[in-house]
């Protein structure tokens, strides 16, 4: 990581192969402003990332920070709703955002021309928010719709039943989108004392990729963000999280419900994001249920037709990670199912991966990565969210390079150790919990 940076200097981060410059500016405050220029670009995306998610609730406050991030598109002290929507439809361009467990970003996507206008726009709903009583009362309809919507994806709701399971009552094993108790009770001034005390410039990085001119950019952010920079701030260093133990709160998690198709994740603890070992994972996550040549797929849905959704995937926070296989499939196979997984997830523990499946694993890490960047809202979050996580910006080739230096034995030092943690298993289907006592002995 990068030590804390002074405001008023701008910086070279890096230059790419096809002549991107990935350039860094710290303003008074602690706000940083990172860009990526591409040339030939005819699009830019900005994005405000913030170093605010559902970690940082209380439980009272659980669902807070996604409930903003509604809350902030309802209107500032000089545009209304509407003026924000018409602003970007009239330029054909893309305005949303997203909370996860540990930021939120607020982006938008539009015709390099039309930059200068999204950079005041994005700039002034997350600063100047009115955050009025009626929209609160409006939003809360809405996410409880959201809420609603999520129960009734048995695919969606499994992976949070497993993220409890996991973490148990604590703010990574919360809900993103909270629950329907805090939901309804959540108030105007809880909502908004948490945007004043959370969103401050310290907190954020302003990240722009595409057809850009960083010096103009700059300019702009300076005068959006005005007298809210007039401190002696410096950036925050990246967020530093406790480390859980390895042992899951909850073995097994298991929701009725009516469904045709049960939807089950099987998994354990992982690694942590500042893990030199996370370039290991990756390859072998691809190896082992990554694609369609990955071994869960071959042998559960390719050679025995028991499933048309299987994948692996692994998730990284500060001081903790996640690792899981995810299955839908009928019910009466879940037996099955769940015997192969825990078949295969033992023989990588033991064996490894071949030499062929970690080419073909960091082939599928490359090629995601490299693809991903013909998209300027990919390059602005690769940038956004590493100067917000990892204080600093590595170039596409450094990445590439890490990938490519990974060895089977590194692969197979990995799995040893994370797929033989303690197991813990989520299932939403027309399953008693008492229909899998004794499944993970």
């Amino acid at each position: 990581m990068t030590a804390v940076r002074r405001a008023g200097r701008t910086q070279v981060l890096g230059t790419g192969s096809g002549g991107e410059v990935i350039r860094r500016t710290v303003l008074p405050g602690g706000l940083r402003v990172v860009t990526e220029q591409v040339p030939g670009a005819r699009s830019a995306a900005v994005g405000i990332w913030v170093g605010v998610g559902a970690r940082d609730e209380t439980p009272a406050l659980s669902g807070a920070s996604h409930f903003l991030e509604h809350l902030l598109f309802k209107g500032t002290t000089t545009r209304s709703a509407l003026d924000i929507a018409v602003a970007v439809d009239n330029v054909g361009g893309d305005l949303n955002a997203f909370t996860s467990r540990e930021h939120t970003c607020y982006y938008a996507h539009v015709l390099g021309e039309d930059l200068p206008m999204a950079v005041d726009l994005v700039c002034d709903v997350v600063t100047d928010a009115v955050i009025a009583p009626p929209d609160v009362e409006s939003e809360r309809g809405v996410i409880l719709e959201e809420i609603a919507m999520r129960d009734d994806d048995p695919s969606d709701l499994v992976g949070d039943l497993f993220g409890e399971a996991l973490f148990g009552p604590t703010p990574l094993g919360r809900p993103v989108i909270g629950d329907i108790a805090t939901i309804e009770t959540l108030r105007r001034d809880q909502i908004a004392g948490y945007w004043k005390r959370r969103y401050t410039p310290d907190t954020m990085v302003v990240a722009v990729a595409g057809a850009v001119d960083h010096a103009e950019v700059v300019r702009r952010v300076r005068a959006s963000f005005g007298a809210r920079l007039d401190s002696d701030a410096v950036p925050r260093p990246p967020r530093a999280g406790g480390r859980p133990g390895r042992t899951p709160a909850r073995r097994i998690s298991v929701t009725d419900r009516p469904t045709e198709q049960a939807n089950l994740v099987l998994g354990s603890s992982g690694l942590a994001r500042t893990d030199d070992r996370r370039y290991a994972l990756g390859v072998l996550n691809n190896a082992l249920g990554g694609g369609m040549s990955s071994r869960l797929f071959q042998e559960i849905r390719e050679k025995r037709g028991l499933a048309y959704s299987v994948y692996s995937f692994a998730a990284q926070y500060a001081g903790a990670g996640q690792f899981g296989v995810s299955v839908g499939c009928h019910p009466a196979k879940v037996p099955e199912v769940l015997s192969l997984v825990r078949e295969q997830l033992a023989e990588v523990a033991e064996h490894g991966v071949s030499d062929a499946e970690v080419a073909r694993g960091q082939g599928q890490s490359r090629g995601g990565l490299v693809l991903g960047l013909e998209d300027n809202s990919t390059r602005m979050s690769r940038i956004g969210k590493g100067e917000l996580a990892y204080g600093e910006v590595l170039t596409v080739d450094d990445v590439l390079a890490r990938i490519a230096a990974v060895t089977p034995e590194d692969c197979r030092e990995v799995a040893a150790d994370v797929l033989r943690r303690p197991l813990c298993l989520a299932v939403v289907g027309p399953f008693a919990e008492s229909d899998f006592t004794g499944v993970l002995d």
